[in-house]
Order: structure tokens, then sequence, then C-alpha cells
């Protein structure tokens, strides 16, 4: 009996082996995946690119922000328009560097119509939002947030459109990754509206904001709150004067343009410096709008974004100020004089002039050739 069962036991290592003989791989399976193992190790060392489009508040520390990331210690100087500048971040030892491009509008809400020119088909796969809103003028905060998320959505879903018709797998996975930082059984999925890529609001100049009323402060703090979640932004106030502030913004930063992990913490006192990645916060723990329950039951709103909107303007007016007329004409900037160009423009400025003063006559005062 015993030999018996020796005997299967022979018969079923054989097996074993015949077994794992016919499932080796052939000299094609090995190299193949030679081949595959080798071009992910290409990708690996490939350098990647991605783009950081920042706007906001005119004069509102957008240029600090990015001197402050990329550790440069310069002066920051009025953005005209928009300008571009880089920044590049090894991957490890001997291996090429990541780069990333960054963008920054000028002039506040006016030159909002610039955005076309860094969000394009070729950017918006790799491209995120930084929205810099400066908390010394929460009068102008919420004007500002609107109408320059509003303009920018517009050119990026232009531009996913148009990648749509050429490569529709692409749009799907950006589509996705807009409602990747939250999770499927969070209580606000079917509350919100995210941002069509990734957005960053950063609340500058803390160090004067800090000084403000508690009550003020509370307020700010809940509608930024707001207006971060509800569009599936991670929020963070900035300060160039606290050290901790900088660190953060750094953390932030450095997931938008180079892909790093992406920071857990949360902080959410309104004495304190807010930080909130994107999908951290709720309604339930951001509460309602500012303002009793009997005016809210008066006031008429569309949706969420509409009702906190108006409760923040009963108490923040909207100061009647055009940023586009504060904006000074660059030729007469001292900063960008140009001797030669500047007296062929006076030259021009003043043959223009003639021109005007001629172009002004009246009809009876021109002489017309009416001969045939």
């Amino acid at each position: 009996m015993d030999d018996g069962f020796a005997g299967l036991g022979c018969l079923l290592n054989v097996g074993h082996e015949i077994e794992k003989f016919f499932k080796c791989d052939t000299l094609w399976d090995i190299a193949v995946a030679q081949v595959s193992k080798k071009n992910e190790e290409k990708e690996d060392f490939e350098v990647r690119e991605r783009s950081v489009f920042f706007l906001g508040n005119k004069s509102g520390g957008k240029t600090t922000v990015i001197l402050r990331f990329l550790d440069r210690d310069e002066v920051p100087k009025p953005t005209l328009a928009l300008e571009y500048t880089f920044g590049r971040r090894a991957k490890g030892h001997n291996t090429p560097k990541d780069i990333a491009h960054f963008w920054e509008l000028g002039g506040g809400t006016s030159l909002s119509d610039l955005a076309q020119i860094p969000v394009t088909i070729d950017s918006i796969r790799t491209l995120s939002i930084v929205l810099v809103l400066d908390l010394s003028k929460p009068s102008d905060l919420w004007t500002s947030m609107e109408k320059l998320l509003i303009v920018t959505r517009n050119h990026i879903n232009m531009a996913i459109n148009e990648l749509g018709k050429k490569d529709s797998i692409n749009v799907n996975d950006i589509k996705q990754k807009t409602w990747k930082t939250l999770q499927r059984n969070h209580p606000d999925w079917e509350l919100i509206d995210p941002f069509p890529i990734p957005l960053v609001i950063i609340g500058s100049k803390y160090d004067i904001f800090q000084d403000f009323e508690s009550e003020k402060r509370k307020v700010i703090c809940k509608t930024l709150r707001f207006i971060a979640h509800y569009y599936g932004a991670s929020l963070l106030f900035f300060s160039n004067k606290a050290e901790s502030t900088i660190s953060k913004m750094r953390t932030i930063l450095n997931h938008l343009a180079f892909g790093t992990d992406r920071s857990k913490t949360v902080s959410v006192e309104h004495n304190k410096p807010l930080f909130v990645p994107a999908g951290l916060d709720s309604l339930s723990l951001i509460g309602s709008p500012p303002a009793a329950e009997v005016e809210l039951g008066k006031i008429n709103a569309r949706n969420p974004i509409d009702l906190w909107k108006k409760v923040y303007e009963r108490l923040f007016p909207t100061e009647n100020t055009s940023e586009l007329k504060d904006i000074g004409d660059p030729a007469k900037d001292p900063q960008y004089a140009e001797p030669e160009v500047d007296a062929m423009r006076t030259q021009k400025d003043q043959e223009l002039e003639q021109y005007r003063r001629n172009a002004s006559k009246s009809w009876k005062e021109m002489q017309f050739d009416t001969r045939r």
C-alpha cells in the first residue's frame, strides 16, 4: 500500500515538472519581456513637463509666490500682460530633470482673455491653475475670483473639446482626474462642481489679514473654504514673512509642477493660516453661510455658490472700481526705457496727433476734387 502511494507521488512530481516545462517562456516571450522592461526604464528617464498658470488680483502677490517657490532672491516687479518662466527638478542622481512651465497673468481681471495663450490642447493634459487672492482686500475677493475662474474655465473647456476631436481617450483621463481627489463615498459628491483641471487657491498677504477683526477673518475663511471645496480645489494661506506658510506653499506647488506626493495635513482654524488639500474638507465641517437663518430664507439663490456669493457681498460689498483703469501705459514706464525706441515712439505719437487734428476738420472745410 505504501509502495502504491510512493509510486503515485513520483507520478505527480513528474507531472509537475512536465507542466513547469511547458509553462516556461519561449525565447520570443523572454525577448518581448526584455524589450518591455527597457521601454519602462526609458519612460522613467524621460523628462516630464508640466505647466502651471498663475492668475489673481493685480499686485496680489503672484510673482512673490513664484519667486519663493523657485527660491530666487529677486525683488518682484509688476507683471506686464503675460509672463513666463520655468523651473527644473531632478528625479535622482544622473537622471534628466523634470521641467515645469510657469505662466503668470498680470493686470488682475482686465487681461483675463490672455488665458488662451497658456491654455491649449497641447498643455491641457498637464496644466494646473493657481488662483492667488489678496486677503488684504476682501471687497475685491469674490469679483476677482469669479471672473478669472469663469474666463479660464471657458478656455479650458474649449481646449478639452478640441482635444476630444483628436483624442477622446485623453479627454476621459482628464475628466476622471477631476474627480480623483474626492472619494465616491464623500457626502458632497453630488453637491459640488469640480474645476476641469487641478486648481489651487492661495490667499496671499496673510500677515495683513491676521490683523483683521476675528469675525471678519472667520467669514472670509469659511467663504474661501466653501469656494475651494465646491470647485474641488486645494486652499492655503500664504505670507512671505511666515516660513511655515512658505513651506506648505512649496509642498502644494511641487505636487502640481513635479508630481510629488500630495500633503494630507489639514488646518482649518480661522485664527491660523488655512491649509486644506483638495477633497479633505466637507460642507458639514464648513457650515452654512455666515448669515442668520431668517436672512438666508429671504435670499433668492440659484445654487449653493450663488447663495454664498450674495451673503458674502452683503458683508463685503464690492467696490466700484475697474482694474482696467489702473493699468498704466508700459511704454511710459521708466523701468522699460529704451532711448532710441522711445524717441521714435514720440515722433509717431506727434504724427498721430497731427493726423487726428486734420481728421477732425468738418467736411465743409475740406476741398474735394469733384471733376470726373
